[in-house]
């Protein structure tokens, strides 16, 4: 299948759930706007995705005090069915759609370079703790405004771990927990207080992930500033908060001297065009 025939169905999913969709983020809008949807695709099409999803080995490890997971953006170098839904989501009209359901006036656009998008795949004892996104693109030219997720991995289950969280009150506060159902699209605000997580993955089989960013010239709220993206620990995790304070504020003293830092983020999907 092609990316214009998926978008098809995944408009169609969408408009039929319109209501519901635009309750769901209308009442959560005042801390994180967040709205999902279940059974995106047609089934068969989802356990194509969970099939050819690509193995640890052939993605990047990102593992630290942070984080632990698998990564891909070069979408090139996996299934193309795989890149074919991923772009899917940038279709014009999905991207119009959703930032209509969002309550987004001014004009959004999705991320050819999959800047921090693409692929991620998670296995036993694989976290992502507490953090707001990086603010901005990969050239700080535009604002991060919507994070959508689209899982895939057949038959989770909450006691699974792997699951969204959401912290509208801050990482010191309780969460809202978001099961990473198989063939379920989550759509989240960013902003300044976009706190959100992973908790930890307690079964082998692998949470998978499709991922896609959304950006505007203007930030979704008007007190958002510019951050790098910013981790935090667990309400239990009092020395590893104050580790990854320092490191964030290490991080954002490095941007105030360097615009764009001092490397090139490697997370972004090099065509075969570019060097």
């Amino acid at each position: 299948m092609q990316r214009t025939e998926i978008a098809n169905i995944i408009l169609e999913k969408l408009q039929r759930n319109e209501q519901s969709l635009l309750h769901m983020f209308s009442n959560s809008f005042k801390e994180i706007g967040y709205f999902y949807v279940d059974d995106l695709l047609p089934k068969e099409i989802a356990l194509e995705l969970e099939k050819y999803f690509p193995l640890e080995k052939d993605m990047v490890l990102k593992k630290s005090l942070k984080e632990y997971k698998y990564v891909s953006a070069q979408m090139n170098k996996h299934d193309p069915l795989l890149e074919e839904v991923l772009f899917a989501f940038q279709d014009e009209r999905i991207v119009k759609f959703i930032a209509s359901i969002c309550k987004i006036e001014t004009n959004i656009l999705p991320d050819s370079s999959l800047y921090a998008g693409g692929l991620s795949l998670m296995r036993e004892d694989c976290f992502l703790n507490p953090h707001l996104d990086n603010s901005h693109d990969s050239n700080r030219e535009s604002w991060r405004v919507l994070n959508l997720l689209y899982y895939v991995t057949n038959n989770w289950e909450k006691q699974y771990g792997g699951n969204l969280e959401l912290w509208p009150k801050g990482p010191k506060k309780e969460s809202i927990e978001i099961v990473s159902k198989f063939n379920r699209l989550v759509v989240m605000a960013t902003h300044n207080q976009s706190w959100h997580s992973v908790n930890k993955v307690k079964n082998d089989v692998g949470r998978k992930c499709i991922s896609n960013y959304y950006f505007s010239k203007v930030p979704l709220d008007r007190h958002t500033n510019f951050h790098v993206t910013s981790f935090k620990g667990r309400p239990n995790q009092k020395l590893r908060n104050f580790v990854l304070s320092i490191d964030g504020k290490l991080r954002m003293g490095i941007r105030k001297l360097f615009k764009k830092g001092i490397r090139k983020n490697p997370h972004i999907y090099k065509k075969d065009n570019e060097k």
